[in-house]
């Protein structure tokens, strides 16, 4: 069995603080606090989001049925009506952490913003997942819900 040891030095801004015990990591920045038990190194993610955050965007495309998303218990759920005007409601849960918000500025628009990259993106999965087409063509039926930007709250 071969084995690699590699070596990568990672530099953090002065705001930001490390806390490592026992391969847990705590990363305490201006946005808040993270944890995360490792196997695999994520901390320059980690570092961006206690210092900008992550925000993704997503859009709701429909050719004949409006798709009709609002939020519950204060944006810590996503409820879906109206896909392919079926009458089922769909309901998607957003992690500890993550916080969804309907935009003003654009129609059919969903925000979802959170310090941890894993969880944001996970939710934004769960979302799409939720709408997808079954038992028809989909290439030509293109409904549901997609990810159109993925940016960070805190602009440069």
């Amino acid at each position: 069995m071969k084995l690699i040891e590699s070596n990568d030095t990672v530099t953090f801004p002065d705001n930001v603080t490390f806390t490592v015990k026992n391969r847990v990591v705590h990363v305490t920045g201006p946005r808040g606090t993270l944890k995360r038990d490792f196997r695999h190194l994520h901390m320059e993610n980690m570092i961006k989001g206690v210092t900008k955050g992550y925000r993704y965007k997503m859009r709701s495309v429909y050719a004949h049925f409006p798709i009709n998303v609002t939020l519950q218990d204060g944006g810590r759920t996503v409820e879906i009506r109206n896909f392919l005007g079926e009458k089922i409601v769909r309901r998607v849960p957003l992690p500890e952490g993550v916080t969804a918000a309907l935009s003003t500025a654009q129609k059919d628009e969903l925000i979802i913003e959170g310090n941890d990259i894993q969880l944001v993106s996970q939710a934004a999965a769960r979302i799409q997942q939720s709408t997808t087409v079954k038992e028809k063509d989909i290439r030509k039926f293109l409904d549901g819900i997609y990810v159109s930007e993925k940016t960070t709250i805190v602009q440069e």
